[in-house]
């Protein structure tokens, strides 16, 4: 699906389809354009979406590949920007990421999204409603916008992980939890690497625009990426960290009891092996086939001995639940 938002002082439009041609044809040179391409795996389509906007043709790769998460600093066509956002949702035990492409013009954006990215929808349906004003603004001013809302997505994100930390808190603590809860937290610890890699990409961008020949970004949006993004990313550094630290202990509590739950396990079997030793030297002593054996001969000699034998067990058993080995 192809979303083109068109805007200026004095006009805005919304128009989606799902031909590449069509949409193009709407494309007016002349206004700020956001172009949404959602689910958007035409490889054909892209590179006519590459070519209309006069970009290096080697960044239909970048797209399709998925190049290294982050700003790319080599090519000066457009400021180009490959992602991985975090979100609330799971997946086989893993937090799901959304994956795509920014590109950024002269009076362009474009967004290629392999999977659609909720707050962008909302951010798109705010600017039809005009909840949200743009038309005295940039494409760059977009941007911000974007980055803004996804930064305030992790928000919700960080307070679903908590919730889900404090379950599994409750299950590492009780020592109720086996070796699945151990892997719960370590998937979910391996699941929100990501969002390290985007508060890093935020903060490449940020040292790229204190450089004066970066031209994507102009003075009046730097000083809203410097006056409320800035500050709102440290906040959410430092949170990401406290969670993963909080996962690591959760993971090494966990650790210890699977193992202490081993060595009880392990010091059971030893006790019922002592138990059990005498017994064996006993009935393999009167296993032996000697011809002269007087036991053998007496009638009380098989109570006697199944007495003994349930004696030892009896006694050993009291012994160890007073050592509270049991």
């Amino acid at each position: 699906m192809l979303n083109l938002l068109t805007f200026s002082q004095n006009h805005l439009e919304l128009f989606s389809s799902r031909d590449v041609d069509t949409a193009l044809q709407k494309i007016d040179s002349s206004h700020n354009i956001w172009l949404r391409c959602i689910h958007f795996r035409d490889r054909t389509g892209t590179a006519k979406i590459i070519n209309h906007f006069q970009l290096n043709p080697c960044r239909i790769d970048m797209i399709f590949n998925h190049s290294p998460t982050g700003i790319d600093e080599e090519m000066e066509d457009c400021l180009f920007d490959s992602y991985e956002i975090l979100t609330h949702q799971i997946k086989n035990r893993e937090f799901q990421v959304a994956r795509g492409s920014i590109v950024v013009g002269a009076n362009f954006i474009i967004t290629f999204e392999l999977t659609e990215i909720k707050v962008l929808t909302i951010l798109s349906n705010n600017i039809q409603k005009q909840t949200v004003d743009i038309k005295q603004w940039g494409v760059d001013y977009i941007l911000y916008l974007i980055f803004k809302d996804i930064l305030n997505n992790y928000h919700t994100v960080f307070d679903y992980i908590s919730r889900q930390l404090d379950d599994l808190e409750d299950e590492v603590l009780a020592n109720c939890g086996d070796e699945t809860t151990y892997q719960k937290i370590a998937t979910m610890r391996q699941s929100t690497r990501s969002g390290r890699r985007n508060f890093q990409n935020i903060k490449s961008l940020q040292s790229l625009m204190n450089y004066e020949d970066f031209q994507w970004i102009t003075p009046p949006v730097k000083e809203l990426f410097n006056q409320e993004l800035v500050y709102q990313v440290d906040n959410l550094w430092q949170e990401y960290q406290a969670l993963r630290v909080w996962m690591s202990e959760l993971m090494e509590i966990q650790r210890d009891n699977i193992a202490s739950k081993t060595s009880e396990r392990i010091n059971r079997l030893t006790i019922l092996s002592t138990i059990f030793l005498p017994i064996t030297f006993i009935t393999g002593f009167y296993g032996m086939n000697f011809k002269y054996m007087p036991e053998l001969e007496q009638t009380w000699s098989y109570p006697a001995v199944i007495s003994v034998i349930v004696l030892i067990i009896l006694s050993s058993i009291t012994f160890a639940k007073q050592q509270r080995w049991l």
